[in-house]
């Protein structure tokens, strides 16, 4: 079973794919950022994503797809982008069987630093530590990106203890 995690952005949209074990441990397979050249039109960026996303759903077969949710603060031009480009990514993994779950940045923080108010140094030295690898991905949205899946493997056995009862 793969889980991929994604931080949406319209200029860099992390992604990371991981194997989960039942030993505690999961394995990233792949880590990486979608990059779109910011002087290009936006439905191009966004069909660039899309196409990207697309192969790396068709690649790895996630069973699911976790996504940070949106949190909007003070910048409306970047969540209205963020948002689309966060439609996108939910519409592909649906269209092609994925199931979807979304994470608030606060539960993301929390699941994979202890601290729902981490900062981005602390969850790529988190996601290094947890994932066994000898650097911190980077840059920082495909940590993010792999923050996501953690949290989506952290939270899912619970959903389910929670589901049977």
């Amino acid at each position: 079973m793969f889980v991929l995690g994604v931080d949406p952005g319209l200029s860099r949209c992390g992604y990371a794919v991981l194997e989960p074990s039942g030993r505690g441990r999961s394995r990233a397979i792949a880590i990486g950022v979608i990059t779109t050249p910011p002087d290009d039109p936006t439905p191009e960026r966004l069909a660039e994503i899309a196409h990207e996303m697309r192969a790396l759903i068709a690649e790895f077969q996630p069973q699911v797809v976790a996504v940070e949710r949106i949190f909007f603060q003070n910048n409306v031009r970047t969540a209205v982008s963020v948002a689309q480009v966060s439609g996108i990514v939910i519409a592909e993994a649906a269209g092609r069987g994925s199931r979807v779950a979304e994470y608030s940045p606060s539960q993301i923080k929390a699941a994979v630093a202890g601290d729902g108010r981490a900062d981005k140094k602390q969850v790529q030295l988190m996601v290094q530590n947890l994932l066994g690898l000898s650097t911190a991905p980077k840059p920082a949205d495909a940590a993010d990106a792999a923050a996501v899946a953690l949290c989506h493997v952290a939270h899912e056995p619970l959903a389910l203890r929670v589901k049977a009862h």
